[in-house]
């Protein structure tokens, strides 16, 4: 199977997480599902990628949520033989003094149109690894620091060499977040040469031409998504795998930084929408951040309804997602309003199955999934219950949450259990669910069912976000802060609606967003079909059709990979 890959020069996706089909839990949230549409898109485009993942045989965890909220967290297994076939290599790399074997899967993802694009799995549960070594492609990002660690030396170190191994040849690193930083030190050691080969002063690495292979996109200004590391675990881990004081120059001199590693091992940087690449460059004093906006991968995100809708009306929609902005011109109005119903209908009947709760089709409903954790502010709708009973009371709506906490991320767990609280005391007058678990399922049906998609982060701490142009995708505007992706595609009243988000003022922030439900989001929903038309045409016209995926990987091709 990979000789159809390996003849031509290639760049390198390395991402801890992707998100490859719903049956492979083999993603966390938003980095992973970002991940996955890079793939599809570079499979419609054409484009030479191979992408590198763990396999993550357990998952990131399934979630369970007792009656008051409480999060629990198992296993969530797959199988990879189902989907991936074995490879026939395996490498090598040095952890805690003992050779640790890395072998792979590869998965191929074929586009509708032909091209394919294969993703390497790496394993380490191989017989001759020792069970703790076996348990490092397990689950993401699982385990404390030396774990995280070691995790991360097999993606970027045995990634690298099982591609080497492979026969694969890579014109381009792109580092998709920090976690594969390690890799840039195994492009440094193959730079050195044989001893045997280097003149008497030459340097022992070249990191000129290390940088000039590799790019790396950072996806977060919080702190605490930047992995750091004690130099004595590394010493633990990873000893003499490059000269200390070159390692100390590039990561950090106190600790390991791996986002500082990518970064000083990069020539090309760039942030995932044009506020965060503002919001990054004074981190990186000296260092040009481009900014290339997130896209979602149109055809996924599409549901059936709209997608029947766009065959017909705009041919060519799925290769060409530009072609939504004449979604007010050419496609009937009647038309798009029965496949909102349609999708929305699907919404109510997933609701149902999964939580037992009945929503009405013929009453608004407001969506809020994402990551579960404190800058998200999910609780901020919820934060005056006395105040949302009564906008419901007179312009009734009915509310979906999902999306899980990080286990080890209790701030998190207990806004779920707040979010619980509060949804249990506004009914029965308030019609509201709480998907658990929430995945690529979920979340399909969920962006083109709801009416408004709601999102509420406290800025400037939104990198870029990509629900809500999923959600534009299906006709569904959203009501959200102006941060991340959502400066660049709010037009007021037209795609949806802003928010200032008011800093830490959570009392300002919610006062803000009752008043814009209350004068301008509500009284629409409650309106004729034909007030609320034009904005279901704003969101595709004015999102869908500039938010995807396919805009953003022409972007990195032509800007990033051919350098």
């Amino acid at each position: 199977m990979l000789t159809e890959f390996v003849g031509r020069p290639r760049v390198a996706y390395f991402s801890m997480e992707i998100a490859l089909r719903p049956e492979c839990p083999t993603y966390a949230g938003g980095l992973g599902v970002l991940a996955g549409d890079v793939i599809r898109s570079a499979a419609d485009l054409d484009l030479p990628l191979v992408a590198v993942a763990p396999v993550s045989r357990q998952g990131y965890f399934r979630q369970t949520l007792d009656a008051a909220g409480r999060q629990q967290e198992s296993p969530d297994p797959w199988d990879p033989a189902v989907f991936a076939a074995p490879l026939g290599a395996r490498v090598a790399i040095p952890l805690n003094g003992r050779r640790v074997w890395v072998g792979g899967w590869l998965y191929v993802h074929t586009s509708a149109a032909g091209p394919r694009v294969p993703v390497v799995l790496l394993d380490t549960d191989l017989p001759d690894n020792s069970p703790e070594d076996r348990a490092l492609t397990d689950a993401l990002y699982a385990g404390d620091p030396r774990h995280r660690l070691r995790q991360q030396a097999v993606l970027g170190i045995g990634g690298t060499r099982l591609l080497h191994a492979l026969g694969f040849t890579i014109d381009t690193y792109h580092l998709n977040e920090g976690h594969s930083a390690l890799l840039a030190l195994e492009l440094l050691r193959r730079s050195a040469g044989p001893p045997e080969s280097r003149l008497a002063g030459d340097p022992p690495y070249d990191l000129v031409r290390v940088r000039e292979r590799c790019i790396f996109t950072t996806h977060t200004p919080v702190e605490a998504a930047h992995d750091r590391y004690d130099y004595g675990l590394w010493a633990e881990v990873l000893g003499d795998f490059v000269d200390a004081d070159v390692l100390r120059a590039l990561a950090g001199r106190d600790e390991l930084n791996m986002t500082r590693l990518a970064v000083a091992a990069s020539a090309w940087l760039n942030g995932v929408a044009e506020r965060h690449a503002e919001t990054a460059r004074p981190a990186y004093p000296g260092r040009r951040i481009h900014a290339i906006t997130n896209g979602v991968h149109a055809a996924t995100w599409t549901g059936l309804p709209f997608a029947r809708l766009y065959d017909r009306y705009l041919p060519h929609w799925r290769q060409e997602p530009e072609l939504l902005s004449r979604v007010g011109s050419v496609v009937p109005g009647a038309e798009l309003w029965d496949a909102h119903a349609t999708a929305k209908a699907a919404l109510c009947d997933h609701v149902a199955t999964a939580t037992g709760v009945r929503l009405r089709p013929d009453r608004p409903i407001l969506a809020y999934a994402r990551r579960m954790t404190a800058y998200k502010r999910p609780e901020l709708l919820l934060s005056d219950v006395a105040r949302v009973r009564e906008l419901a009371r007179r312009q009734p709506f009915q509310l979906v949450y999902a999306g899980k906490a990080h286990p080890a991320d209790h701030d998190g767990k207990r806004r779920i259990e707040e979010v619980h609280a509060a949804l249990a005391a506004l009914r029965p007058e308030i019609a509201s669910a709480y998907l658990p678990n929430y995945g690529l399922r979920d979340a399909a049906v969920l962006v083109a069912g709801a009416d408004v998609w709601l999102n509420t982060p406290l800025p400037p701490l939104e990198a870029s976000g990509t629900s809500g142009m999923k959600a534009a995708l299906n006709g569904v505007p959203s009501l959200s802060v102006l941060d991340g992706w959502w400066v660049e595609g709010c037009v007021e009243g037209v795609t949806g609606w802003g928010l200032q988000g008011h800093g830490g003022d959570g009392g300002a922030a919610a006062a803000e967003l009752y008043e814009r439900l209350e004068r301008c989001v509500l009284p629409l929903l409650h309106g004729e079909p034909a007030h609320w038309l034009p904005v279901m045409q704003g969101a595709i016209a004015l999102n869908g059709a500039m938010f995807h995926s396919h805009r953003m990987m022409r972007r990195y091709a032509s800007e990033a990979y051919l350098k």
